[in-house]
């Protein structure tokens, strides 16, 4: 079910130039290279997301249909990413440097305590466990990002319950799945391929995922990414016109969108996500959004270093929502692209690998 267009009305963001008043620039011009978010402004931004955030919620709570909304915009989330699975099909280009090692390898299987999980590893170093958004399987990972990044580091990525070659969890059988399950799930991977205490990044669902793993799992979670994610305590949602128009790179980024589109290409087929499987997550994306998921509460619990990170133009994901999360985790770093969007990491793929390692590392970097 779509939200009507008074209900999209009310769930449209924080205006975006209120909240890039607060940025200040890392290096370079502004416009040009990320930004980082000092203390004070990201609670000012906060303060601003939060007011509206209440206000859009209690209006909606006020004229019913609250969580079938939600799931019905969770839902239309779905069509973003198969939209450029299906796009990618078919298409036939020259495989970009380095990212033979990636669409290449293997998909394993691994027999946790909570079912077969399907996944794959690139690189050698420290693991990195990477956590796949909604509906999506691995073969969204652009291989270019993952090549960087598997550089440094033993990269572990693999497919969320009922995705791809992962078995579904009892909850998709009921549509009760929630985060947490997800998080668990995760957790039993890491325990099974022996991994002890990963790096975790978490794109999107992923995001909300890697959030639950650090608080329900703290001893498996070294240093934490968050990117293009909500927080657990109640978030702004994307606008009915924002879905309507489902993209991961801003209108002006055409070569963008073919690199990925034709980067992801490369992968061999794989299965797509069934009905249940998407219903099931619609629900577990919901009640994080609606700050009903246990975890999601608690996500100021957070001890380990975390590093946020989103486009300023993130259609899918209000930045607003960035800025609350930079609040509600402890010392946490948040680094916004200027002129991107929910896929942020595969358009400005070389630089934000380039930050994520010296933040992996402990070194400064931008």
């Amino acid at each position: 079910m779509w939200p009507t267009a008074r209900e999209g009305r009310l769930l449209e963001a924080v205006p975006r130039t209120m909240l890039n008043a607060t940025l200040s620039p890392v290096s370079g011009e502004a416009g040009d290279e990320p930004h980082e978010i000092s203390s004070s402004a990201a609670m000012v931004a906060d303060a601003i997301s939060g007011r509206t955030a209440t206000n859009v919620t209690a209006r909606m709570r006020a004229a019913g249909g609250w969580r079938a909304l939600r799931r019905g915009i969770a839902l239309g989330l779905v069509a973003v990413l198969a939209s450029f699975a299906l796009s990618a099909c078919g298409s036939a280009p020259g495989r970009a440097p380095g990212t033979a090692s990636v669409v290449s390898a293997p998909v394993r299987n691994a027999h946790t305590r909570l079912g077969a999980i399907g996944y794959r590893v690139v690189g050698s170093g420290p693991p990195l466990v990477l956590i796949m958004g909604y509906a999506g399987t691995m073969e969204v990972w652009d291989p270019r990002l993952v090549h960087a990044l598997a550089l440094h580091n033993r990269v572990v990525m693999f497919d969320n319950s009922g995705v791809g070659r992962t078995q579904p969890l009892p909850g998709e059988l009921t549509a009760t799945l929630t985060i947490d399950a997800m998080a668990d799930q995760t957790s039993a991977l890491i325990d099974t391929l022996g991994l002890g205490r990963p790096d975790v990044l978490g794109w999107s669902m992923g995001g909300m995922i890697a959030q639950a793993l650090a608080v329900l799992h703290p001893a498996q979670v070294r240093r934490l990414v968050l990117c293009a994610t909500f927080p657990g305590t109640g978030a702004v949602v994307p606008s009915q016109a924002a879905i309507r128009a489902g993209s991961l790179f801003p209108a002006n980024q055409v070569n963008a969108y073919d690199a990925f589109t034709a980067a992801i290409s490369e992968y061999p087929a794989a299965p797509a996500p069934s009905a249940a499987t998407k219903t099931a997550q619609a629900g577990a994306v919901t009640d994080w959004w609606d700050g009903t998921d246990a975890a999601g509460r608690k996500i100021a619990r957070i001890s380990v270093p975390t590093l946020i990170a989103d486009g300023t133009a993130d259609q899918l994901d209000p930045v607003a929502n960035d800025h609350a999360l930079a609040r509600l985790i402890p010392g946490a770093r948040l680094v916004l692209y200027p002129d991107a969007g929910h896929g942020f990491l595969f358009q400005e793929g070389t630089r934000f690998a380039s930050l994520v390692e010296s933040f992996l590392t402990g070194h400064p970097g931008s």
